[in-house]
């Protein structure tokens, strides 16, 4: 038996030292950095901004390897599959790790197939009405579709994307009863409501022109926090009854499943530098992204959450997918 404890114990120390010492070498050559969405696209800047940044701080390139298709999936299946040395990573969202996996039957597992690394960025939406709207602000609106339930309607940008979920969350919350109306896009979602087509719009932040323009009116933001594009327009958790409201897009570097830990936490930290750089910070608040940092276990921590917060909300609106 005592030989058996001294086996097991030398063969664990020599685990750790080797992970230590693989930790101490990473990296040994360029790093691939797989993004889930075509080129010239905010996922693929982001990414290659990362991949920038990153590679200056681990002394290696990061070269940027698009894996666009179904939604994401065909990329992030990518990162699962490969090595897991920590050479190759990508970027995870909220769409690819939790709700595409709540809503197609996809060829990975959002959590057991991935190591987390740590969040990189997040991106509010916002509810847009045209500038005639009798509505200024969110008490307005809930206001407005009590007294107008046959005229209530609300825009998004996708059957079963995080503008309707957005949606639907907030009618649960506010008790409130609106027609959804689904969009093939941002584009001709906010066109509608700027042409008075459909009374609310739930957009992403490429409405920000038409905000400046005014052609759009916006309500609120689902930012946990104002945004400095927008320090004028209210958080809907500054509305009476929805404090603590948020729903955000985000934007999160993962790796495949079984990368040594010490190899994570330097990912990590190459990761959390480069956010925190005033060149970065400037260039995500001009795409409308908010800076995030944080550890592995927070990403990972943080993932859980978002799935019980949609998974109620997919169950209790019946969303399904065609």
């Amino acid at each position: 038996m005592k030989r058996i404890l001294l086996g097991v114990a030398v063969a664990l120390f020599c685990t750790v030292v080797s992970s230590v010492a693989q930790a101490q070498n990473f990296p040994t050559k360029p790093m691939r950095l797989v993004v889930p969405y075509p080129p010239g696209g905010v996922t693929d800047i982001l990414g290659r901004e990362l991949g920038r940044f990153m590679g200056d701080q681990l002394g290696q390139p990061v070269v940027i390897d698009n894996k666009p298709g179904a939604g994401g999936a065909i990329g992030t299946a990518e990162i699962a599959k490969s090595a897991p040395d920590g050479h190759t990573f990508g970027l995870g969202a909220s769409s690819t790790h939790v709700l595409n996996p709540m809503l197609y039957k996809l060829n990975y597992d959002a959590v057991k197939d991935f190591s987390p690394i740590g969040l990189a960025a997040a991106v509010p939406l916002v509810f847009v009405v045209h500038p005639s709207a009798p509505v200024n602000n969110l008490t307005e609106l809930v206001a407005w579709i009590k007294a107008n339930p046959a005229k209530a309607n609300y825009g998004s940008y996708g059957n079963a994307s995080l503008s309707h979920l957005t949606g639907e969350l907030f009618k649960g919350i506010t008790k409130v009863d609106m027609t959804h109306i689904p969009y093939k896009g941002s584009a001709p979602l906010q066109i509608d409501v700027m042409g008075n087509q459909v009374f609310l719009g739930i957009s992403d932040m490429s409405a920000t022109p038409y905000i400046n323009g005014g052609k759009l009116k916006p309500l609120a933001l689902t930012a946990p926090r104002r945004v400095p594009a927008f320090p004028n327009v209210p958080t809907v958790s500054e509305t009476a009854g929805l404090a603590g409201f948020e729903a955000t897009g985000w934007f999160a570097l993962y790796g495949p499943a079984g990368i040594p830990r010490p190899v994570v936490e330097r990912l990590n930290g190459a990761l959390n530098a480069a956010i925190n750089s005033a060149e970065l910070k400037a260039r995500l608040a001009a795409m409308g992204l908010e800076p995030v940092t944080g550890t592995p276990e927070g990403l990972a921590a943080f993932q859980r959450s978002e799935n019980v917060k949609w998974q109620k909300v997919i169950a209790d609106a019946k969303i399904k997918v065609e």
